[in-house]
């Protein structure tokens, strides 16, 4: 998952982002490193762009560019989703303004998130600390009405990040109140609204999913959640990585000659920055394995 901000620095925070065009160029070389190394794991890769406010939109409109490129060379976008955040807007023009990039995106078979209600917390720039605690509940009303608008553009491919309490980062138990009942209600009367026999016509996305505990997750599952954000988590882990790195050889990074073996041993093996680096993936891939333990996704593709 790529943020704009991401970007950004992938390209060189030096750069002049004027008209996002650092953001883009950034976004666009991490993909296209990703796309070309994937062959040699041998995985399935999916390239997300995550929250893109209304302001941010000439982000996606370039990385867009690039997918239809791609998709006329591959026969695939060079980026498998976006997501568009647009929660900010009356409910009305947020959809309204998705349902114009969903028609875009379904030509070169791109999925689409969209956001009901506002995600808690600061994330990427984007502060959302002193919302209104009601902003962060989405009623099952205005899940029904995006469904229904979206689902008209042919090859629609959507998901809906839809808000139960979220709220990005982690904090201590009692401060964050959610509510994934939301979830199960919303699927409820889409269902019967459809009346054609599926239980869960939405795909949800657990946003701010870094801190809950395994019950909410996996009963945020049960209502159709496809997808869970753990960005918070993930950041920790690798930092932990670099702390534990830099604590188990602490002596041997003071200096570049000298250390416990001897006052002329070299210490440049340990100081290289790669060294710190590897840790910190080390750790945050073993995070990732949790995550897929407790988002019951562990074997399920061939």
């Amino acid at each position: 998952t790529f943020s704009k901000g991401g970007g950004q620095f992938i390209c060189g925070k030096a750069v002049d982002n004027t008209n996002d065009q650092a953001s883009i160029a950034g976004t666009i070389a991490a993909a296209k490193h990703v796309r070309e190394v994937a062959a040699l794991y041998g995985v399935p890769v999916v390239l997300h762009t995550d929250h893109c406010q209304k302001a941010w939109l000439p982000w996606i409109d370039g990385l867009l560019a690039a997918s239809e490129e791609h998709y006329k060379l591959h026969g695939e976008p060079l980026f498998s989703s976006h997501m568009l955040d647009l929660s900010e807007e009356p409910l009305e023009e947020n959809i309204a303004i998705c349902k114009e990039y969903m028609e875009k995106f379904a030509k070169v078979d791109i999925l689409l998130e969209f956001e009901l209600g506002v995600t808690g917390g600061e994330e990427d720039g984007v502060d959302n600390s002193d919302v209104d605690s009601s902003r962060l509940y989405t009623q099952p009303e205005e899940v029904w009405y995006a469904y229904e608008q979206l689902s008209q553009v042919p090859n629609a491919a959507f998901t809906c990040a839809a808000s139960f309490g979220n709220v990005h980062g982690v904090y201590a138990p009692g401060n964050v109140d959610l509510q994934p009942v939301i979830l199960h209600n919303s699927q409820k009367y889409i269902a019967e609204k459809l009346g054609d026999g599926d239980d869960k016509p939405m795909k949800f996305v657990f946003h701010g999913g870094s801190g809950s505990s395994v019950e909410d997750i996996q009963y945020a599952i049960e209502a159709g959640v496809v997808k869970m954000n753990i960005d918070t988590d993930t950041q920790w882990a690798y930092w932990d990585g670099v702390r534990a790195y830099e604590a188990k050889y602490h002596d041997y990074l003071q200096g570049q000659i000298g250390n416990p073996e001897g006052a002329d041993k070299p210490n440049k093996k340990y100081y290289d920055p790669r060294m710190m680096l590897r840790a910190g993936e080390e750790a945050m891939a073993a995070r990732l394995c949790q995550a897929a333990e407790d988002l019951k996704c562990v074997n399920v593709l061939n």
